[in-house]
C-alpha cells in the first residue's frame, strides 16, 4: 500500500494539475500578461506540489494518519508558495554575491512575479501570511513541528 500511495502522490503532483501544468501555463505566460491569482496557480503547481509531494512521501512512508498528511501536504504547499514570493524579492533585491545566482532576471525577461504584480511590501506581506499559515497547519503536532515552523519562518527571511 505504501508503495502505491507514494506512486499516486508523485503522479499528481507530477501531472497536469501540477509540475507539468503549471510548467505548461509558465510557458504560456512568456506570450500573455498573468494576474496574481494566475501566478499563484502557477507557483501552487510547480513550486508548491514539488515541496508538498517530498512531505507528503515522508508522511506516507512513515504511515502517518490522513489527518497528518494532509497537514502536511498544507504546509508544505504553502511554504512552497512562499519561497517563491522570496525567490522573486531575492531576484529584485538581492545581492547576487549571496543569492548564488545573478538577480534582476525577472525583470529583464519581463517576467510577471509576485513583485511585479503585487510590489515590493505587498509581495513580502504575502510571503509572511503563508509563512504563518504554513506553521498554523502544524498545531495537531505541537512542539514535534517546531523546527518546520522554523522552516517556514526563514524561507520568508532568508536573504540568500
Amino acid at each position: 500500500r505504501v508503495r502505491a500511495d507514494l506512486v499516486l502522490a508523485l503522479a499528481k503532483a507530477a501531472g497536469d494539475h501540477g509540475m507539468v501544468g503549471g510548467q505548461m501555463m509558465d510557458l504560456w505566460a512568456e506570450q500573455n500578461d498573468l494576474n496574481v491569482a494566475q501566478i499563484t496557480r502557477l507557483q501552487r503547481m510547480k513550486t508548491g506540489d514539488l515541496i508538498a509531494v517530498s512531505a507528503e512521501a515522508g508522511a506516507i512512508l512513515g504511515k502517518a494518519s490522513e489527518e497528518a498528511r494532509s497537514a502536511l501536504h498544507a504546509y508544505a504547499h504553502d511554504i512552497g508558495l512562499a519561497f517563491q514570493i522570496a525567490d522573486d524579492l531575492l531576484d529584485v533585491e538581492g545581492d547576487a554575491a549571496l543569492v548564488g545566482k545573478a538577480t534582476g532576471k525577472d525583470a529583464d525577461a519581463n517576467k510577471a512575479t509576485f513583485v511585479s504584480l503585487l510590489g515590493v511590501d505587498k509581495a513580502r506581506q504575502q510571503a509572511a501570511m503563508l509563512s504563518e499559515q504554513a506553521a498554523g497547519h502544524l498545531e495537531m503536532f505541537g512542539e514535534k513541528a517546531d523546527l518546520l515552523k522554523e522552516l517556514a519562518r526563514f524561507i520568508v527571511e532568508r536573504r540568500a
